[in-house]
């Protein structure tokens, strides 16, 4: 990968910009779409979610009242017909949502792609009255199913010509209605910020990495780790970013023709520093400048040659395939299904065919078809050796993933002398720039710290650890932080900075004093609601202290994910993964025991995110949490429906889940007294508290992923408020609102939001946003596909916007 990146102008319109479908809000009831029939099926290459999107497009099409149909084995199930369409029920798919690939199965079929496939097809479906279809694959899949929706009017013409249908069946199905879902690991399908798959195959690439990092840190070796994506270099970028891989190799930004001799430099100055291990990633489709393969067998023959050191290959294949689905893909599969569904019921013969993609943290339709022409134009656009053009067509976030990981990998500047000298470095010393923590530890605030770090060195300036909180900082524990303090970092759990709760107002005159000795001109603040209380208490006693008139920003990290100003923290992730996988296991734990009810504590406060998005992700028939109230009533119909699904339902396992602030009266002891005294009869209960497993682990790839960016951020505007903001001998008069904020992402952008500000949306007593938070529109998602009465309201976005701003992924 070359050196530089030249990004788009900042502002300017993106290449083929994809505008989301009008969509009418509205709430959707039980049975209001009673007698029609949708069928789902899952096409070409698997990917971990799918089920999760087949089990949410099955019981939303239930709840509305339709008829809803398994295509086994894909498109080669539609022209076979016979036992490959059968209608499905409520059981049919549970037990899945935590199952990788698809019970449904997926094949390649030759036979759909002749005129005479598609005929037997059509008449399959007509024959069950199926005129709606939900189709789970990639482009090619989805180029398939539009090109079958075109061809159908003639196809039904045809088959009331033969005498195969009837006049009536031939009006009763003259229109074929299509929905899309990009179920793909190499997220290479315009449109979609990710498309399911990607974030479980990004936990494997990085379970293999940190797998192999101590074997080579053992031998000094060099590990080359082939990733998946023939076309798209997403798996491959991202691991790099989130592994502190020392190079990347992508198809959309080739390597200058010196490549061989850049790498081995790059690794042999690192070994000098003394570094023992090196990490290369190969993506599958990598190529150079002219357009030829690079291989990891052609990477380790240069490395070898050169340097003689010793390289291994790891090719990961179909593990990347394999295992169970992460929270997000989840979550994101039954978000999708849900609008999918939703989708089938709104279309009408001028509808434009639609996928559902992700944008920010929505789920959207999209225009299929335009998703579709803008990544051939990606593929258009590397045959012709554009690489600019590739990366643009990919979006803003692929391209800032780019930018961010060319920064990241560079050398120390400062190592080396002049030799490495950061292009950014001016005549001027460079500002002293600090972070600390306050709060509790969560996994990503130590990839927040070193991606801090290296941007401050990079950009010439100078990074300053205030360890262990506001007491490190009382107590003088205040060092400079150097690029190689934080190698390794990315993949840590905790906080190696260390952290407490300690809030300024403890003594304020001495945390001025200590900021005035160590000459801090900014400062980043990572974590939770204390991290957020703690800047507002400086930004409001500036007028009483002037070494707090610098520029201040919190990057929220919390595992609660209840920090106002922003839609998602650093850390929520990886604790929806970790309670995800301890509720499957809890579940897998009575696999030989029929009729067991599981009910689980989650942490959070007062804020119910964990529990819901873990109770949406972990397939949970109910989901307790303070923000939606409930009493006995509420607590009894919920064990009338458990006692309902195992009684008729052939449903054998349940699972509830608890936010530990709930309710101070149904505790969790209560809710398993209860249901062990009103169901004894009807099944067995087991309670488990979760605790503090919850902030423990490693770091999701989401979550490194996003540190990374949102640190890189703060040290951006760091630099562009000291330029305004401070004089010439280095004092700073940082007095305006505007220079204490909160990085925040809200719904598809991250923002720099004054705390001020924030403040006036502020629940103090719960220490919660005030009002209604975005995620909790999931909660009818939930409570719906747990057999439920909810009622759902449709997701999606203005549509005088496009899908292609800069977002989380």
């Amino acid at each position: 990968m070359s050196d530089q990146v030249t990004p788009s102008p900042e502002g300017s319109p993106s290449p083929l910009p994809i505008v989301p479908l009008a969509v009418q809000r509205k709430l959707v009831e039980r049975g209001s779409q009673k007698g029609k029939g949708i069928a789902v099926f899952t096409s070409g290459g698997d990917s971990q979610g799918m089920n999760a999107a087949v089990r949410a497009v099955v019981r939303f099409g239930i709840y509305l009242g339709c008829k809803v149909y398994f295509i086994k084995e894909g498109y080669q199930g539609m022209v076979d017909g016979g036992s490959c369409i059968v209608e499905a029920d409520w059981a049919s798919v549970s037990g899945i949502i935590h199952r990788g690939g698809t019970v449904i199965g997926s094949a390649r079929c030759t036979d759909f792609r002749e005129r005479e496939g598609r005929l037997k097809a059509a008449w399959n479906l007509i024959n069950r009255g199926i005129t709606n279809l939900v189709v789970i694959g990639g482009d090619g899949s989805l180029t398939g199913a539009n090109r079958f929706r075109q061809e159908w009017a003639s196809l039904v013409k045809e088959l009331l010509d033969t005498a195969k249908i009837d006049k009536e069946a031939a009006e009763t199905n003259s229109h074929l209605n299509i929905v899309g879902m990009v179920g793909s690991i190499d997220n290479d399908f315009c449109g979609t910020d990710m498309t399911i798959g990607t974030d479980s195959a990004l936990h494997r690439i990085i379970e293999a990495v940190d797998a192999i990092m101590p074997t080579a840190l053992s031998h000094q070796r060099t590990f080359i780790m082939e990733v998946m994506g023939r076309h798209c270099g997403y798996l491959a970028l991202v691991a790099g970013i989130v592994s502190e891989a020392d190079w990347v190799f992508v198809p959309e930004w080739p390597p200058e023709a010196n490549w061989p001799e850049k790498l081995c430099k790059k690794l042999g100055m690192e070994r000098e520093t003394g570094q023992r291990l090196n990490i290369i990633i190969v993506s599958e489709g990598a190529i150079d400048r002219e357009g030829n393969p690079i291989t990891a067998d052609a990477v380790k023959k240069v490395v070898v040659e050169r340097l003689q050191q010793d390289t291994r290959i790891t090719v990961l294949g179909h593990v990347q395939r394999g295992g169970a689905p992460s929270a997000f893909d989840r979550i994101l599969a039954c978000r999708m299904g849900a609008e999918a569904v939703l989708a089938l019921m709104d279309a009408t013969p001028s509808t434009p065919a639609a996928v559902v993609s992700l944008d920010g943290n929505a789920a959207v339709r999209v225009p299929l078809m335009a998703c579709v022409e803008k990544t051939q134009a990606v593929t258009k656009a590397m045959n012709e050796k554009n690489w600019e053009l590739a990366v643009q067509l990919r979006g803003k976030s692929f391209q800032r993933n780019l930018e961010t990981y060319r920064m990241l990998t560079r050398l120390n500047p400062r190592q080396q002398g002049d030799r490495l000298k950061p292009p950014l470095q001016t005549e001027r010393p460079g500002w002293n720039l600090a972070v600390m923590h306050i709060g509790a530890p969560c996994c990503g605030m130590n990839a927040a710290v070193r991606s801090f770090t290296r941007n401050c060195i990079y950009s010439g300036n100078n990074p300053v650890g205030i360890h262990n909180g506001v007491d490190g900082l009382l107590s003088g524990e205040v060092k400079p932080i150097s690029w190689s303090d934080v190698t390794g970092w990315v993949a840590e759990g905790g906080a190696l900075l260390g952290t407490k709760r300690t809030l300024p107002e403890k003594n304020f005159s001495a945390c001025a004093e200590q900021l005035a000795k160590f000459k801090i001109q900014g400062l980043v603040v990572i974590g939770g609601f204390e991290a957020f209380q703690a800047v507002l208490q400086l930004a409001e006693n500036r007028d009483k202290f002037k070494e707090f008139r610098i520029p201040i920003v919190v990057l929220p990290a919390t595992i609660s994910n209840n920090v106002p100003g922003t839609d998602f923290s650093v850390g929520a992730d990886t604790a929806l993964n970790e309670i995800t996988e301890i509720c499957d296991r809890i579940r897998q734990s009575a696999q030989g025991t029929k009729r067991r009810v599981f009910i689980v504590e989650t942490m959070g406060g007062y804020s119910g995110y964990l529990a819901t998005m873990a109770g949406l992700a972990g397939g949970a028939d109910a989901a307790y949490i303070a923000e939606e109230k409930f009493g006995i009533q509420e607590l009894m119909k919920d064990l009338d429906i458990m006692a309902f699904k195992m009684d008729k339902g052939n449903i054998f396992r349940g699972l509830i889940l608890r936010n530990e602030k709930a309710n101070s009266n149904y505790d969790t002891d209560f809710l398993y007294r209860l249901y062990c005294e009103e169901g004894k009869d009807k099944f067995t209960v087991r309670h488990n508290v979760l605790g503090h497993m919850q902030q423990g682990g490693w770091p999701s790839p989401f979550d490194r992923n996003v540190a990374t960016k949102m640190a890189a951020k703060t040290v951006t505007w760091l630099i562009e408020q000291l330029t305004h903001c401070a004089a010439r001998d280095g004092t700073v008069h940082a007095e305006d609102p505007s220079t204490a904020t909160l990085l925040g992402m809200r719904t598809r952008a991250y923002r720099f939001q004054p705390v001020e500000e924030i403040k006036k949306e502020t629940d103090f007593e719960h220490r919660v946003p005030a009002g209604d938070q975005w995620w909790m529109k999931i909660r009818s998602i939930m409570s719906i596909l747990a057999q439920h009465d909810s009622t759902y309201e449709v997701e999606g976005l203005d549509p005088t916007t496009c899908t292609d701003g800069e977002t989380m992924g």
